[in-house]
């Protein structure tokens, strides 16, 4: 083979990886699913069916939404993506019962409510990691995607001196690259089996109707979303817990989670 034919054969074989690179990489985007996470309700307190592409997404990268079925142990956690007025008397509430929850919380969070998010720190609450802009974290770069976790990280670090560890999809939505980057991070996605609609804060006045759907569909293992904006949650928020623990249920941290 001349010289000629050898420059031909080279030039050939690395146009021919380079399409072969961007082939994969083009699969790899296209087939990366977005999820936005759901569950059926089960019936007479049984685990509920969460949605299983985007839980075998979630497992697969050492994530969490329901606990054992063996175990009465619950999890609460609350959505933070803002100050609304309610979060001292629910934590006082919190206080006075003796329950541990886990508030996920965004950089606007911080910087409106710092006093709060170190009440939370000393009370013994798990602080959570809800972004710094509450973005949909699919249609991030890599790099946006770093900003978004580690800016908040960082700046919850320097004002508390705590290091979140659990982190929060705003909306609930993700696909594999993104949990996978997280856990790169060093965190663990918390997802949920417990919720009702609650975020509309123009649609309040419910406490008994959301108080219903929580213990309606309390189950082993159940890690409860509630929102901290919901005045409701504040309304219904001792008499849940009291119900709950009537009912055989025990509040536990994330950091004891089974």
């Amino acid at each position: 083979m001349n010289s000629k034919m050898k420059k031909i054969l080279y030039i050939s074989i690395v146009i021919l990886s380079i399409l072969m690179l961007f082939s994969l990489s083009t699969f790899a985007k296209t087939n990366d699913e977005k999820y936005a996470w759901g569950f059926s309700r089960g019936k007479d307190h049984e685990q509920p069916n969460l949605d299983s592409k985007p839980l075998k997404v979630l497992e697969k990268y050492g994530g969490i939404a329901m606990g054992s079925k063996d175990s009465k142990k619950i999890y609460l956690t609350f959505d933070a993506g803002y100050e609304a007025g309610f979060t001292e008397n629910i934590l006082d509430i919190l206080k006075k019962n003796n329950v541990p929850a886990t508030f996920f919380i965004t950089a606007h969070y911080l910087n409106t409510a710092e006093d709060l998010v170190m009440r939370m720190v000393k009370e013994g609450h798990a602080v959570g990691n809800h972004t710094v802009n509450h973005k949909d974290i699919t249609s991030l770069s890599e790099e946006d995607l770093k900003k978004e976790i580690m800016d908040l990280h960082i700046a919850v670090q320097e004002k508390t001196g705590y290091e979140m560890k659990y982190f929060r999809p705003p909306k609930g939505e993700f696909n594999d690259s993104s949990i996978s980057f997280a856990k790169n991070l060093g965190y663990t996605s918390v997802l949920w089996s417990n919720a009702y609609d609650d975020w509309n804060t123009s649609n309040q006045g419910r406490a008994e109707y959301g108080k219903k759907k929580l213990l309606d569909n309390l189950h082993n293992g159940a890690v409860i979303l509630v929102h901290s904006t919901s005045k409701d949650n504040l309304v219904l928020l001792e008499d849940f817990i009291k119900e709950a623990r009537s009912m055989g249920y025990s509040f536990e941290s994330l950091d004891n989670f089974e």
